[in-house]
């Protein structure tokens, strides 16, 4: 299957072959054809790092006129950098069509300068929600022409906080919109939402969900005591070479702690925690993605919305709280068919939460002695 037998036009297909999307992925091969044909409200659910982007870009872009200046489709992102990777996506897609203009939204610049960006031509707002409802009530933004309303990461939506905000985009909207909802895991709190805002009769597809985290990822565990934890993560970080990685803990404590010990140690490393202001974040993640730095020390908050290619492994230096958690921090591993690796360190009395992780998202763990 290409995505020309997919119904994708050569101009677009051109494009996506630059960006080295040859061959859809599962959601794209089921979503792109339902989306491009249909006037329908659809909850599209596949796990993180599956080409979600193109899946609900490719339909969105050839339902925009182009001619008509009015802003016609919203994409809802949780984070900054995923709303800024959606916009860039999006510019590239459509490199060989005619122009659609994308505006890009969020937090962490200063509102002016997007109020002046936003008086051009613009046919596509890339948002965060709190951001989004900001530009609402200066009531710069005329939302009442959107045909589509794209909800992606919902799940993280949700967890960051942003119901109150999407709730009252969705409601702003006009009502003959369809709303396009993309998520890694369907907790209840996305139901409620799902009910309100979507359509009884929305198309629903689910890719893998017996296997909630991606097949191209290997699950391996360590059991230590605590006080060997350094220890033995800088003896893996050897075995791993030029390797690329992100370490997750669950505290920003624990994360900073960990950060100066591995820094003292001259590893190249960065942090991530969710106090850091928006510059130190992103000169943070510049860091990474140009791989001046090779090692990321993160909580699950400040993790979202990061996609770096060719991520080589994901440690668990501390369990999440949440099975959620698991997936999208495993899924910053193995992305776009690459092989990937995630290991948790557990004490043992955490080797049943593993085997709860099992049950739950159809996985297997393996242990390093």
């Amino acid at each position: 299957m290409s995505f020309l037998d997919l119904g994708v036009s050569t101009d677009v297909v051109k494009g996506l072959k630059e960006l080295g999307i040859v061959s859809p992925t599962k959601i794209q091969e089921q979503a792109i054809p339902v989306l491009l044909n249909n006037d329908l409200d659809f909850i599209g659910q596949a796990q993180t790092g599956t080409g979600k982007t193109a899946a609900f870009g490719v339909p969105l872009l050839s339902k925009v006129d182009p001619k008509n200046t009015k802003v016609q489709a919203l994409v809802l992102a949780p984070t900054r950098e995923l709303g800024q990777q959606i916009a860039k996506q999006l510019f590239k897609f459509t490199k060989y069509t005619d122009k659609i203009f994308t505006e890009a939204v969020y937090g962490g610049e200063k509102i002016d300068i997007q109020i002046k960006r936003l008086q051009r031509p613009t046919h596509i707002i890339v948002a965060t929600p709190g951001r989004l409802v900001d530009l609402m009530a200066k009531k710069v933004i005329d939302l009442a022409k959107v045909e589509t309303v794209v909800l992606d990461e919902a799940d993280e939506m949700l967890s960051m906080g942003f119901k109150a905000d999407l709730e009252k985009i969705l409601a702003t909207t006009g009502r003959s919109k369809n709303v396009w909802l993309f998520s890694a895991t369907m907790p209840a709190t996305l139901d409620d939402i799902v009910k309100k805002y979507l359509k009884p009769d929305a198309i629903r597809i689910t890719v893998d969900q017996q296997d909630a985290v991606n097949k191209s990822i290997e699950h391996q565990y360590v059991v230590l005591d605590s006080s060997a934890k350094l220890d033995t993560l800088t003896y893996f970080l050897k075995t791993k070479k030029q390797q690329r990685g992100i370490v997750f803990t669950r505290t920003k404590a624990a994360a900073r702690e960990l950060y100066q010990q591995l820094w003292s140690m001259n590893y190249k490393v960065g942090l991530l925690e969710g106090e850091m202001t928006q510059k130190d974040r992103d000169k943070t993640l510049r860091g990474f993605k140009n791989k001046s730095l090779q090692l990321l020390v993160s909580t699950d908050v400040a993790a979202r919305g990061i996609d770096v290619a060719n991520l080589g492994f994901v440690v668990h230096y501390e369990l999440p709280d949440q099975t959620d958690y698991y997936t999208h921090r495993s899924g910053r591993t193995g992305r776009a068919g690459n092989k990937g690796l995630s290991v948790a360190f557990v004490t043992r009395k955490e080797v049943a939460v593993l085997k709860n992780l099992e049950r739950e998202l159809h996985i297997r763990f393996s242990q390093i002695r």
